[in-house]
């Protein structure tokens, strides 16, 4: 994903970049060179403790009109790498592995202004954002992440640390929703140490619940990468996935394979199987051997058009590609994917991207999967091990292949005066044109983590009402449905939640990663991300993910 700011309709697009200045206040008229990174310890300084915290929610639907909700708001937020970046400057910020980019002193004139450093405040105008966690609801990131802690890679280096796919990839319980629409929850906390003004608000957009014997038919296309560079373990990883993927099937699913390396062998063509297991199946996985060159494009053209020769809009339809990412994506590859996945008021075939390999064994390039899934409209996943291979294919196979609700867009509406500072998702502005709605899965939950600030808070009473809306279309019908929630800042604040806690550690503990990363402050870092993780694991005991990430801490 690129990363980039817009100068005027004031789009942020994160990589690894703390997310300043998109509301009501605007700082310093200078524009300096930052790195972008999103590594400030969260909420503050270490030995912080929650005040209070809590949350409502919001279910309902309501059919509207193709339009985004709303106005896109403020006219008066400043977009910038840090606190104080000039009103709505355009820059470029960090890539995913904390890289410095470019940097632009082009400043516009919007209606707030600074003179000689002063800040100055709209406390009179809403603020209303539009919000994306990620394009595609990848979850490689925290896979590569703790393998090159836990298992022996060289370093964190390599490794793209993209927050939100930490909040993609760890389960937060939200509300289950009835199906075809969702229910949104907003929560808020303050720790003792934030400032006046300063809050930390959650959001949950959960969606139905839906098992595997309840799910639609199928029609999956597996595009295998049968080139040399697949030997050893990249190849038994990919055939592990496959053998999982086929324990999850039922009888008169359609699976096609192609195999891709120079000659782009067809080894099924829609093919109904007879159930889980599945002998011919099984037999074509266990048979795929590495040994060719590499040819993407090719392997990409066979897929897709097995795919298409069994589309059905009755089916679930998905291309998944297993690769150790050893190719490029060139254009024709990019269109060929884009036209299949189809428009917004479309099904279309979604491509399902996964990572198989290692740094320290046999090299893996990530890039190549977070390429295509943007495009496709599907999960970008990493397999190291034969229990991940399990849990991808496995216990989550419905979440990683099915579709609960499309193309969701989030609303936030908050109080004058107020602006996003740090924020775990990939994107936000106040044009909602510029927010790439998201498919949201069963059995899943979008997550929001961000600390909001305000300019004015004196304004803020108990009575002060935050609005969060989810806007989205019905995954069969295409029908456009709305779900609100309006809570006030009294109730939100008014009941201690597991569920912000949980999202404050799994924010630390990336910002540790970082740090250790970039070998900045590492050892505060990790010690803020301990403390917040013994602050949700006293709310969640036995809690399998924030175990994970204590294992992982101990291990920095």
């Amino acid at each position: 994903m690129l990363n980039f700011y817009s100068t005027r309709r004031h789009l942020v697009i994160l990589s690894s970049s703390i997310a300043l200045g998109l509301g009501a206040c605007s700082g310093d008229d200078t524009v300096g060179s930052d790195t972008g990174d999103e590594s400030a310890t969260h909420g503050g300084t270490s030995g912080g403790s929650d005040s209070s915290s809590g949350g409502g929610t919001g279910t309902g639907t309501s059919a509207g009109s193709d339009s985004s909700p709303g106005s896109s708001g403020t006219g008066n937020s400043g977009t910038g790498d840090s606190a104080g970046d000039t009103d709505g400057a355009s820059t470029s910020g960090g890539d995913s592995d904390g890289t410095t980019g470019d940097t632009d002193d082009t400043t516009t004139g919007d209606t707030t202004t600074t003179t000689g450093g002063e800040e100055l405040c709209d406390d009179i105008e809403d603020v209303t954002l539009f919000l994306s966690p990620d394009d595609s609801n990848s979850m490689s990131s925290p896979v590569q992440a703790r393998e090159a802690v836990l298992n022996g890679w060289s370093s964190l280096n390599s490794v793209p640390l993209r927050m939100w796919e930490f909040f993609n990839y760890y389960t937060f319980e939200y509300p289950t929703a009835e199906p075809g629409t969702v229910i949104v929850t907003p929560e808020l906390y303050r720790l003792d140490i934030q400032d006046d003004g300063e809050y930390t608000l959650q959001i949950g957009i959960s969606s139905t619940a839906l098992t595997n014997n309840d799910r639609a038919p199928m029609n999956i296309t597996l595009v295998l990468d049968e080139s040399g560079s697949m030997n050893g373990a990249p190849m038994k990883m990919q055939k592990e996935a496959c053998r999982a993927l086929a324990a999850q099937l039922k009888i008169g699913d359609i699976v096609s394979m192609v195999g891709w390396d120079t000659e782009n062998a067809i080894k099924l063509a829609g093919y109904k199987v007879t159930g889980p297991n599945d002998a011919m199946l099984l037999a074509k996985i266990n048979a795929l051997e590495p040994g060719g060159g590499t040819d993407l494009h090719g392997g990409l053209v066979a897929g897709y058009k097995l795919a298409q020769a069994s589309f059905d809009p009755d089916r679930i339809n998905r291309v998944v590609l297993i690769s150790d990412g050893g190719a490029n994506a060139g254009i024709t590859d990019i269109n060929i994917i884009a036209e299949a996945a189809g428009n917004q008021d479309e099904d279309g075939i979604y491509l399902v991207g996964v990572g198989v390999g290692s740094y320290s064994e046999t090299g893996y390039n990530d890039a190549l999967m977070d390429t295509v899934t943007d495009i496709g409209k599907g999960a970008s996943v990493y397999i190291p091990s034969k229990e991940e291979a399990w849990r991808i294919f496995g216990d989550d196979f419905v979440n990683t292949m099915s579709v609960a609700v499309r193309d969701v867009q989030v609303r936030l509406d908050m109080p004058p005066g107020f602006e996003i500072v740090k924020f775990s998702g990939e994107e936000y502005s106040d044009d909602p044109s510029e927010i790439e709605p998201q498919h949201l899965a069963p059995n899943d939950a979008m997550v929001f983590h961000q600390t909001i600030a305000t300019c004015a808070p004196e304004l803020i009473e108990d009575d002060t009402p935050i609005t969060v809306t989810a806007r989205f279309k019905d995954a069969i019908t295409f029908e456009v449905k709305e779900v609100s929630a309006t809570v006030t800042f009294g109730e939100l604040l008014g009941v201690e939640s597991p569920l912000v806690r949980k999202g404050s550690a799994v924010y630390a503990y990336v910002d540790a990663l970082k740090a250790v990363q970039s070998n900045t402050d590492a050892e505060a870092a990790i010690s803020e991300a301990q403390e917040r993780l013994d602050a949700a694991s006293l709310l969640l005991p036995g809690d399998s993910d924030l175990a994970e990430i204590g294992t992982v801490l101990e291990a920095l």
